[in-house]
């Protein structure tokens, strides 16, 4: 397995709202890639946006998927370098 994919909304339906629900999941799948699979790849599709984002990352996501959050911007440049820092290799 090289990736899991977590749905923090339901498929299929852009603006929905972040569900908190996924937190733990996520934790509970990057403790498991930890012991298990250290390169897995999780991603976390639905509800995210800047707020959300870091959450997810700190909570082990690997890959965001964003669409309405970066969508609406007139120029999403700088707001995915933003979301950039997030991540391990991060300044």
């Amino acid at each position: 397995m090289d990736l899991v994919l977590i749905m923090s909304v339901k498929a299929g339906f852009g603006g929905q709202k972040f569900n908190e629900n996924c937190i733990p999941k996520i934790s509970f799948v990057r403790e498991w890639a930890d012991a298990h699979n250290p390169h897995l790849e999780i991603s976390v599709d639905g509800g995210i946006n800047r707020e959300t984002g870091k959450r997810v990352v700190d909570a082990g996501a690997t890959v965001l998927v964003a669409g309405s959050s970066l969508f609406k911007l007139d120029d999403m440049t700088d707001e995915i370098s933003l979301w950039k820092k997030y991540g391990p290799d991060a300044e």
